[in-house]
Formats: structure tokens, sequence, C-alpha cells
């Protein structure tokens, strides 16, 4: 799927999102989505894949891992316009 299926999904949820109007917002890959507080904005240093959940030590609200990073994306594409 890293080869090829990423790519294509890609350029069929693009299509997708043309046909009907829909304006689609790329991150970039590097963004810090998941270490980074949807509270208060801190940017953990490192965060491994296997820690799940982290408490932020600036504010101290704690954060699942993928809901965070989904905070995060919302705030990113709200901010882009969308």
């Amino acid at each position: 799927i890293a080869d090829v299926g990423w790519g294509t999904f890609r350029a069929l949820l693009e299509a997708k999102a043309k046909l009907r109007g829909v304006r689609l917002v790329k991150a970039n890959r590097f963004e810090p989505t998941s270490k980074t507080c949807s509270s208060c904005g801190y940017v953990l240093p490192e965060l491994p894949l296997s820690v799940r959940a982290w408490t932020c030590p600036v504010c101290g609200a704690h954060h699942d891992r993928d809901e965070n990073a989904a905070k995060n994306l919302l705030r990113f594409a709200l901010a882009a316009g969308v």
C-alpha cells in the first residue's frame, strides 16, 4: 500500500472533492499534530509512537494521542479557511 495505495487514494479523494466543489486541505506529513498540545500549543520535543496518551507539562491537559491530533488537524483546516 505504501508504494501505490496512498497515492491512488489521494488522487481519488482530490477528484471527488473537486467534483463536489469541496476544498481539500493537505497537512504536511511532518506537522507535529500528535505532540502539539491542542489546549495551549506547547510542542513536545519527542513523543515515541508507543506513547498513546500524554499530559502537557505547561497547562496540564491530558491528551489521547489520536484525539489530540484530530483536534489539531481541525484547527489547521479551519485556519486554512475551510
